[in-house]
């Protein structure tokens, strides 16, 4: 399993894998139960490869951000998105100090440490984007 099989779906909780195309969108499995459902061709889908970070320089990819807090932790889950705010905040400075405070809202913050917690969780210890041959 690769990363850019890795998709979130807007309205619904956790990340998926893609399986197949079908006839209304697309057959994807959670990461979390294995429950296997169509996201219909009209919800928003994005691959995990394609997501990036706002930083005062140049926006950081995901996967990068997700190698950064891979070897901060040790390869173990992340801080709890069920955190304060101001312990997310810290958490995430930490792991990425050149964030840009005032376009990384904390919901984004929550969102980026679960899908990590949930990627670990699932035996993820690589987050390399695809190459260009790929």
């Amino acid at each position: 399993m690769e990363l850019r099989e890795i998709l979130a779906i807007s309205g619904q909780p956790g990340l998926f894998k893609y399986v197949a195309q079908s006839q209304r969108g697309v057959i994807v499995e959670s990461l979390i139960d294995g429950k296997r459902m169509n996201a219909s061709a009209t919800s928003k889908v994005s691959a995990l490869t394609e997501i990036s970070m706002f930083t005062e320089g140049d926006d950081i990819p995901l996967a990068d951000v997700f190698t950064r807090i891979y070897a901060h932790t040790g390869g173990k889950e992340a801080i709890s998105h069920k955190e304060s705010p101001e312990a997310l905040k810290a958490a995430f400075a930490e792991v990425l100090p050149e964030y840009d405070r005032d376009r990384v809202h904390v919901s984004d913050i929550k969102k980026c440490f679960s899908w990590f917690n949930t990627l670990v969780a699932a035996g993820f210890t690589e987050f390399k984007l695809p190459t260009e041959e790929e």
